[in-house]
């Protein structure tokens, strides 16, 4: 057998050092005071610009901002009846500020993406609804029953395979 040689170092001599919280400070070194700093004055900060929000519909996304203003709706960078020319549409679009009572009081700019125009028009309508509720939380009780802050989660079911389409069996043939 082999035996192992234990040897233990004694630590070299050095300054006297303090140890506080894992770092070594010689002890004829006081800490220094941190220096004051001076406060700036608080610039103020502007009030909300506007109020952001998102509302969906199928695969239709639309991204809103809520300004205050005079009642103008642009969508994509055209106006909301240039962009919604169906009256449907448009109506459908904008109809939770209509309901408010908020028409003339709010410009809505909105980034429409996905799906299909209906769907685009119904995902315009959740995102002002909800950019509303952000603004006032009262307008909640109004715009809850007609169903504009609920998110239609209903979207096209999947292909399976062996089918045509979701459900639609290819034609059956007896020869």
């Amino acid at each position: 057998m082999v035996e192992k040689k234990t040897t233990t170092r004694k630590p070299r001599a050095t300054k006297a050092t303090v140890k506080t919280a894992g770092t070594a400070k010689p002890a004829a070194e006081a800490p220094l005071p941190k220096p004051v700093k001076e406060k700036k004055e608080k610039e103020t900060v502007p009030a909300v610009r506007y109020i952001y929000a998102v509302g969906r519909r199928k695969t239709a996304t639309a991204k809103v901002k809520l300004f205050p203003g005079e009642g103008n709706v642009t969508v994509n960078n055209k106006l909301v009846k240039d962009y919604f020319a169906w009256p449907p549409w448009l109506k459908n679009a904008v109809q939770p500020l209509s309901v408010v009572g908020a028409e003339k009081n709010f410009d809505v700019t909105a980034k429409v993406l996905g799906g299909g125009t209906h769907s685009q028009a119904q995902a315009l309508a959740h995102g002002i609804a909800r950019a509303l509720v952000i603004k006032d939380d009262s307008y909640r009780k109004v715009l809850k029953p007609f169903g504009f802050l609920t998110r239609d989660s209903r979207k096209k079911e999947r292909k399976k395979p062996g089918l045509k389409k979701a459900r639609r069996a290819p034609q059956w043939s007896k020869r």
